[in-house]
């Protein structure tokens, strides 16, 4: 991280054939070595087999499924006096859907199944209907905030 001044984000560009931002944060996501084109496909099969599977538009159920694991709170590491205390804090929007985005395409890549389309697909479906590992992974966050509430008042 720079000392030296505040670092300007850059604009996410929404993707070609949805024309959403969150679509391309996730193609992002499941990109490995620099394979942008393969990533889109692997999307974009996970969502017309959302749009097979339940007849809705698969975009609805794709923010649906990054709402339910978007996390309001987090634990972060405080140094106070020699100890180390798990401080909770409120999780800033963006940051809050890049985790959602973030475990649930690490749950789906660790999903037994087929081809990676098929993996996400689940995955994002089960996150829908509020169940899945992103969203036991929200619910964790939530307790361990919720357990170490005492130590609010070391927020910096």
């Amino acid at each position: 991280m720079s000392r030296r001044g505040v670092i300007q984000r850059r604009p996410v560009p929404p993707d070609s054939v949805y024309n959403s931002r969150l679509v391309s944060m996730i193609i992002r996501r499941v990109m490995r070595h620099g394979k942008k084109s393969l990533a889109a496909r692997i999307v974009y099969d996970a969502m017309k087999t959302i749009e097979e599977r339940t007849g809705t538009n698969a975009l609805e159920v794709f923010e649906r499924a990054v709402r339910n694991a978007t996390p309001l709170v987090e634990v972060k590491a405080r140094r106070v006096g020699g100890a180390t205390y798990q401080v909770p804090m409120e999780v800033r929007t963006e940051r809050g859907t890049t985790l959602a985005l973030r475990w649930l395409v690490q749950f789906s890549r660790s999903r037994p199944g087929r081809t990676m389309a098929s993996r996400l697909a689940n995955e994002l479906l089960d996150a829908a209907n509020e169940s899945g590992n992103a969203i036991r992974k929200r619910e964790e966050t939530h307790r361990m905030a919720e357990a170490n509430k005492a130590f609010a008042h070391y927020r910096y």
